[in-house]
């Protein structure tokens, strides 16, 4: 039964410890084959004028959003064709690569190839995975499901198997990469 212990400057809310913990969870079960029930967490809070560091006071630094939910509302937004919103949230230098096509990084570079191939598509989630890594120590994000949407002759299409993987630097997401059988279900003539 691993017991995990972490000391941390009061003045993070509830939802940050919630992350803290199943984060922490998550990294003891990486390694250690323990059911989630059979991992404990405990959070000591101390209080800021309690700590000193360098012989100075410090005060906690924000936390970082959620990876996972950072790409729920992107993706969200480009669904909506929100483009103004959707860009809020890119890094400087962002990337993004779909099959067969050199890396973009504009979203209306997106749009425009994606017009010929089809006249909308919606993305039905079956999951998403967010843990450390990617771009400047941050995180990466993975999402799954299947796409639906129209041909440009206006047939409907439905099915899709895709996965996204993002990469999260400085609360930003700085590259995409997308994987679909789009190109497989349209050349059988689905």
């Amino acid at each position: 039964m691993p017991i995990v212990e972490l000391h941390l400057l009061a003045g993070y809310d509830a939802e940050a410890k919630a992350r803290l913990g199943a984060a922490l969870t998550d990294a003891v079960r990486f390694v250690v084959p323990a059911a989630p029930e059979a991992v404990t967490v405990m959070i000591h809070e101390m209080p800021a004028a309690h700590y000193y560091r360098g012989g100075a006071r410090r005060s906690p630094a924000a936390p970082a959003p959620d990876p996972a939910e950072l790409v729920r509302r992107y993706l969200a937004a480009m669904e909506a064709r929100d483009l103004a919103t959707a860009e809020a949230m890119l890094a400087p230098g962002f990337t993004m690569r779909f099959p067969g096509t050199a890396p973009m990084t504009r979203l209306q570079e997106l749009i425009d190839w994606a017009r010929p191939r089809y006249r909308f598509v919606t993305k039905t989630y079956e999951g998403f995975d967010a843990m450390p890594g990617g771009a400047a120590g941050g995180a990466v994000v993975y999402c799954r499901g299947t796409l639906s949407g129209e041909w440009p002759d206006g047939a409907a299409f439905s099915g899709i198997r895709f996965i996204d993987r993002f990469e999260i630097a400085g609360g930003l997401i700085a590259r995409q990469d997308v994987w679909n059988d789009i190109a497989e279900v349209k050349a059988q003539g689905a």
